[in-house]
């Protein structure tokens, strides 16, 4: 069995960030495996130490993603692919999810595995696109997966803490969601053992996604990112319970709410 699993680096959860037009200032932070991603890596590397498979890890961006596909190596995984092109920076999530369904037509794997969004954007929209384009069914928000004949049976999380069940034939893409497993640390033996497993870069050329990803293929694209004007401030409504409850109507109705 392959595994698939696909990883975003992010800020760090303490950096300190600074706004810079239509992103955040990087120069000088400090990044990391998306979280979401982490219980991924971990569902992925809990099926490899009950059994047969191969676990590949997936990351695209710059340089520093090599650090983070290192840390994934020595929590288990055994080899690594790098996307690294400047052709593939200002992809949107449509573009993102083209350049890993190029990544897994190569792999074919039985099992992609994704975290249910990103630290940074929050978007969850990558995962299911993957899927369609890799014309395979997909489930999102997994708190559960079981596999057996070829098929894996999955809890989903919906609204209100309810849990849906669903069966889906393999290869399918699952975005997971936090909690579904505890999440191991890399030993100082997988680490080192790390050093020599491989990563794989490649380009867009090589996936053959030349000019069809990227900044100018994008058909979503970040305008401004700011933080949120401060608003007058909250007003406080005091008296007796009908006292407070009709001049809150007033408000509902003055607001053309109601």
């Amino acid at each position: 069995m392959k595994i698939l699993v696909c990883l975003k680096q992010v800020p760090h959860q303490d950096a300190r960030l600074d706004i810079d037009g239509a992103w955040i200032k990087e120069d000088g932070i400090k990044f990391e495996i998306n979280s979401y991603d982490t219980y991924a890596l971990e569902e992925a590397l809990r099926i490899k130490d009950a059994g047969e498979a191969e676990v590949v890890v997936v990351s695209i961006g710059p340089d520093r993603v090599t650090q983070a596909l290192r840390t994934a190596l020595g929590m288990g995984a055994d080899r690594a692919i790098h996307v690294k092109d400047a052709e593939v920076d200002g992809s949107d999530s449509l573009g993102l999810a083209k350049v890993l369904a190029a990544v897994a037509k190569e792999e074919s794997p039985d099992l992609v595995l994704a975290g249910l969004m990103a630290d940074d954007d929050n978007a969850s929209a990558v995962p299911p696109m993957l899927a369609e384009l890799m014309g395979v069914p997909s489930a999102t928000s997994v708190m559960k997966a079981e596999f057996a004949d070829g098929k894996v049976t999955v809890e989903r999380e919906l609204e209100g803490g309810a849990l849906e069940v669903a069966e889906l034939p393999t290869p399918c893409v699952l975005a997971v969601q936090t909690g579904i497993n505890q999440v191991r640390y890399a030993s100082l033996k997988g680490i080192m053992a790390a050093k020599k497993k491989p990563i794989d870069a490649k380009g867009a050329g090589d996936l053959g996604l030349a000019g069809k990803v990227g900044a100018g293929a994008a058909l979503a694209k970040v305008e401004k990112v700011y933080v949120p004007p401060k608003g007058d401030g909250a007003e406080i409504i005091e008296g007796a319970t009908g006292e407070v409850v009709e001049k809150l109507l007033g408000k509902i109705k003055e607001l053309g709410l109601l």
